[in-house]
């Protein structure tokens, strides 16, 4: 009995590591880039390790989301909207949140690659 119990135990254990692995394998190869790019780049540490925000905005859900600015305006948060709001923090604030993005030296590469990343955030 008590083997059975193991070898139910082991199974549910291995299935549990497998779905989890292959949830940190769903991102395309150009998004991982950008959640590493994110993480290694101080990001993260507003917006989430996965984007599940804290600090700043959060990353899943916003791509194609409506953001409410701090002057009462309405955005559509698209490629434009993601691109500007990373290479020019301070151009269009989001309401609700008291801290300012730093400016970044992140490339054009590195921008999209982000991007990407928040965009499959937005898929279901």
């Amino acid at each position: 009995m008590n083997r059975v119990a193991v070898a139910l135990l082991s199974a549910i254990l291995l299935l549990g590591c497998s779905a989890a692995s292959d949830e940190a394998n769903t991102l395309s190869p150009e998004a991982a880039e950008g959640q590493a790019t994110a993480r290694s780049n101080g990001c993260a540490a507003c917006h989430g390790a996965d984007g599940q925000g804290g600090v700043g905005p959060a990353f899943v859900g916003l791509y194609l989301s409506d953001r409410e600015l701090v002057d009462g305006s309405i955005v559509v948060a698209d490629r434009d909207y993601l691109y500007e709001s990373i290479t020019q923090p301070a151009a269009k604030l989001v309401a609700g949140y008291r801290g300012r993005m730093p400016s970044n030296n992140l490339d054009d590469a590195q921008v999209e690659s982000i991007m990407a990343w928040i965009e499959e955030l937005a898929a279901p």
